[in-house]
């Protein structure tokens, strides 16, 4: 009876020390996992802007050049609580960054230089930092890598596909509220790149003087034909006298022209593709536009990567544009027998976004 009972004490006692191994090397296991992360992706060049998953994660795994001085920026609009995604789960070490950080009214072009040195500065930002980019909005994630080109910064990328892209391939997120460390000296001086950006001003003489311009929408069909103004706090509807169609999507929050079905942005060969039936070429000077700015930055960053040279954003838009009465507007399709021209100021003003 004796010995059936030390037997029976001698099996429990391997089991539980069996299960302790198993516990202890599955724990072990996931952790040498988590910690021995080591992708490694092929090296891309500083004008490259739509990056992989795999890039990124090489980046973070410190396989790339980019390792030695980077941030990760989830974008959206508000605080960090008011995005859509950052406390569910970002990329790991992601900080948030407001877009507001980098336009302001009253036309809700781009700040003034020293406040948009500011936000990024506040944010560790230097010009020598590689800045990764990602947001649930495709513009205002575009919005904000080009803000950053033309103040200076020399490495811009954006997580091509976004935060579907990256959980799609397997990667870890975290639900952190990460904070930034302070930079005191951008680099350089802002904006670094004024040439990337045009004023309502040299708009206005360009579409009255330079044939080979062409001041390009990024907006709606039904936006560019003057149907509606596209936002609820815009009233009146047309666009500057003189502009071309560049597609932009079915609304001021679709772009679905300018990106692929699974979230990405066209390449310019696909963007050359969507407008070989249009009035511009690539070989115009081109100055993209849409009603406040955000939407024509996409295919500004999609020719800053392909290399043409002496594209610009008008960033006023339209917003900034029917608040001048006296400017010239066209209404309806300008290749047609329907257009009208007219001014801002004798516009109806019953064409507000319902």
């Amino acid at each position: 009876m004796r010995n059936k009972l030390i037997n029976l004490l001698l099996c429990i006692a391997m089991v539980a020390s069996m299960l302790v191994g198993c516990n202890s090397a599955k724990s072990e296991s996931s952790e040498e996992t988590k910690s021995k992360s080591n992708v490694k992706a092929e090296k891309v060049e500083k004008n490259k802007v739509f990056v992989t998953p795999e890039w990124v994660q090489s980046v973070i795994d410190g396989n790339q050049p980019e390792s030695e001085n980077y941030v990760i920026l989830e974008a959206s609009w508000g605080t960090y609580k008011d995005s859509p995604d950052y406390t569910k789960g970002h990329l790991p070490g992601a900080l948030h960054v407001d877009i507001a950080s980098v336009e302001s009214e009253p036309y809700w072009n781009l700040s003034e230089p020293e406040v948009v040195e500011k936000g990024m500065l506040d944010l560790g930002i230097t010009k020598d930092k590689t800045v990764i980019l990602y947001g649930s909005d495709v513009s205002g994630t575009a919005r904000v890598a080009y803000a950053y080109l033309w103040a200076g910064v020399e490495n811009v990328k954006i997580l091509n596909g976004g935060l579907t892209a990256w959980e799609k391939a397997g990667y870890e997120t975290e639900t952190k509220i990460e904070e930034a460390t302070v930079a005191k000296d951008f680099g350089t001086t802002v904006p670094a790149h004024p040439e990337y950006w045009m004023s309502i001003e040299d708009v206005v003489d360009k579409l009255e003087n330079d044939s080979n311009f062409r001041l390009v929408s990024i907006r709606s069909e039904a936006e560019f034909k003057g149907e509606t103004s596209g936002y609820n706090y815009i009233d009146r509807a047309g666009e500057p006298k003189g502009a071309v169609w560049g597609r932009g999507g079915s609304d001021p929050y679709n772009m679905e022209d300018y990106t692929n079905e699974d979230g990405t942005y066209i390449t310019a060969e696909q963007m050359e593709e969507l407008w070989k039936d249009l009035d511009f070429s690539k070989e115009n000077e081109l100055s993209f536009y849409c009603g406040t700015g955000w939407r024509a930055t996409i295919p500004w960053l999609i020719a800053y990567e392909a290399g043409w040279e002496g594209m610009t954003l008008y960033d006023g838009g339209w917003y900034q544009w029917q608040m001048n009465e006296d400017l010239p507007v066209q209404v309806g399709d300008p290749n047609s027998d329907d257009v009208v021209y007219t001014t801002v100021g004798k516009l109806s003003k019953d064409k507000a976004a319902k």
